[in-house]
């Protein structure tokens, strides 16, 4: 399974961004998917998660912000970023869970 972000890039305080990946293989629907982020200087962390059967979970720093969506015809797992904070800076990773296989990272940044 190879796996593609995208969607990063630089945004205000207060503003939104979308990101994608798309996946490759025929066990998307299958597959349990997450997005994960690692700021400079901190361990990479789980910041959501959905199940193949659809439920989602979410990191409490991004609880009420962000949104976990898959789509499973197109073989993508969406975030969508609410409220950016300086602090939700980091290079975003999605990953698959049957093989464990992550995304290249795209980096989002959150500056005025």
């Amino acid at each position: 399974v190879q796996l593609q972000a995208s969607g990063g890039g630089l945004v205000q305080p207060g503003g939104s961004l979308r990101l994608s990946c798309l996946a490759s293989g025929n066990f998307f629907s299958v597959n349990d998917m997450g997005w994960y982020r690692q700021a400079p200087g901190k361990q990479r962390e789980l910041v959501a998660s959905v199940t193949s059967g659809g439920s989602t979970n979410y990191a409490d720093s991004v609880k009420g912000r962000f949104t976990i969506s898959r789509d499973n015809a197109k073989k993508t797992v969406y975030l969508q970023m609410n409220s950016l904070k300086p602090e939700d800076t980091a290079v975003y990773y999605c990953r698959e869970a049957i093989f464990g296989s992550w995304g290249q990272g795209t980096l989002v940044t959150v500056s005025s």
